[in-house]
This record gives C-alpha cells, structure tokens and sequence, in this order.
C-alpha cells in the first residue's frame, strides 16, 4: 500500500476509486463504503482512501484527541483490506480554508485523478464544511467521476457511529462496540518486558504500553482473544494502572493479559489484544496475597467463559 503522507502536492499514478472520511473506529458503516471502493478496484481503479491528518476535530478543538483507532492501526487495517492509496493529507490553517469547489477540482480531479467516488450521506469538506453530497453529485461531470451515496448502517434501530461506539468503549460496554465495529475492540502494539510482576506472583502476563492517542475503555479486568505470530490465543486482560503495586504518583496505564495454554515469551512481538467483555473494575487489595487471590478468581471465572469456545 502506498502512504501519501504530509503532502499538499501529489499526483496518482492512475486514475482511482476514493472514498473521503476520518474512520475513526472503521465500523461497519466505514466497511461499506471501503467494499464499495474495493469492488471497483476489480475494474482496474486504485482504491484510495482519503484522509485528513490531524483529523478535523483534533484540530478544530486544538485538544489532544483519542481515537478507537490509532494512525498505525489505521494503515495496517487498510493494508489488510487491500486499499492501493492512503492518503494523510495536511490540515492547517491554508487546506482548511480551501474552497469546497476548488477542493473537487484540485484534489479529487488533478491529485487523487478520481474516476469512482463513494460517500456517506453525512459528507463535508471543504471551508467551514460547506461541501457535502448534493455537491459532490452536482460536480461528477465537469469533474469526470462516477459518485455514489451510500446509505447508513444502523444498529438496533440507530445508525452506527464512532460516537456510539466511543460511548460504548468508554463505558465498558464491549460486546455493544464489537457489534457495531463488527470485530471486538482491539489494542495494538509490541510486547514489551514490563517488571514481571505476574510472574513473580505465578500469573505470566505479556504486557503492552497502549499508544498515547488509543482511547481506553474504563480500568479492569477483560475477557480477551490475542493474536501474536497468526495464533490466536485465549486471555484475560488487566487495563490500568496496578494500584497495589505502582509506587508512581500518576503511572502510565498498561495492559497486561495472562494467556490460556501458552507457554513460551512473546517479548517484542506484534500483539493484537481484542476486548470481549468486562468483568470487574480495577482495584487496590490491602497486600499481594489479596491480590494473588483474586487473580485466581478471574482466571477460573475466564477458564468458565471460554470452556467450549474454539478461538
């Protein structure tokens, strides 16, 4: 996959199918319409998403923003996927302000040579958000694209979001986020040594340090499936920041998992660990031993839970 990142100036090697968003959380919606740019890749189009870098409401709010998805994890989806293009393109003071007609003309024609464009009924671009479908649609002839506005996926009734599924997130509420992501919610990174604190309580964890920008859901204990080296491994997963034993005044959060019938290390492995369901809060136990009790409760409570199941 080829990543066009930080250039105002570009042009595509061949004409493309693109598709415009943030897909912050690349739910079901988002797989719509990356289907749609997919199935036209067949016809010979490079499949090509479109972003903004930052996104749009990290700049706006000039506040550090948290996504359910991560720019590297981002990219790695849309490899997986098979997108051709992935395009970060600058936001700042000048692109900001770019007129929506010039943004169709100068970006969608000359830079991204767009022949195929797939978009959700809730498009803007463009200064202060002034373009949206009805001129994308109006411009596909003197452009020389071929538009198509994809209707919303809803969920019980409501449309899929990233708002609701960071709700969901941030509330604990992992089996209504899977269900609008349409796979579990993930944190990504490598296996780092950590002070191998499970271990010298009996309970081996492979440990990660979540990226600065991944939005967490609340601390404490999860029910989880990790994939490392294309196997794919039950756990169960402590978010947090290990109050009986972090003797730091504000320590970082980690997420740490014991691994069902695994044996071995994983240090500085790739490791993808999917959040399945909550189980019990975070909490500080008045000694080691409570502690250890405690993690045995939830290992035989995780044991319960995946009896049965193939992962």
């Amino acid at each position: 996959m080829q990543i066009v990142s930080g250039e105002e100036k570009f042009r595509l090697k061949a004409p493309a199918a693109v598709v415009i968003g943030k897909f912050d959380g690349l739910h079901l919606g988002h797989k719509k319409l990356l289907d749609r740019i997919l199935e036209e890749k067949e016809k010979g189009l490079l499949a090509t998403v479109f972003t903004f870098d930052p996104s749009p409401t990290a700049f706006f709010s000039r506040q550090e923003e948290k996504g359910l998805t991560t720019k590297e994890e981002k990219r790695r989806h849309f490899r997986q996927m098979g997108v051709d293009v992935l395009v970060e393109f600058p936001l700042n003071q000048r692109t900001a302000a770019m007129p929506p007609e010039r943004f169709l003309t100068d970006i969608l024609q000359d830079s991204l040579r767009a022949a195929f464009v797939a978009a959700g009924d809730d498009l803007s671009f463009g200064d202060r958000g002034r373009g949206d479908c009805k001129m994308l649609l109006d411009f596909q002839e003197r452009c020389g694209y071929c538009a198509r506005i994809m209707e919303k996926v809803y969920d019980q009734g409501e449309p899929i979001s990233s708002t609701r599924i960071r709700r969901a997130v941030q509330e604990g509420r992992m089996e209504e986020a899977q269900r609008m992501l349409g796979a579990p919610y993930a944190i990504m990174g490598k296996v780092n040594h950590g002070r191998q604190l499970g271990r010298r309580l009996g309970f081996p964890t492979v440990n990660l340090a979540p990226p600065k920008d991944k939005l967490l859901p609340p601390f404490g204990v999860y029910l989880s499936e990790v994939e490392c080296r294309e196997k794919i491994f039950a756990g169960i997963t402590n978010i947090g920041v290990r109050p009986t034993v972090e003797k730091e005044a504000q320590p970082l959060p980690g997420v740490e998992t014991y691994l069902y019938n695994f044996s071995g290390d994983m240090y500085d492995s790739f490791l993808t660990v999917r959040l399945l369901s909550f189980c019990r809060p975070e909490q500080k136990f008045d000694d080691m031993q409570a502690l250890r009790e405690q993690l045995k409760r939830d290992i035989r409570a995780g044991q319960a839970y995946f009896d049965g199941k193939i992962l």
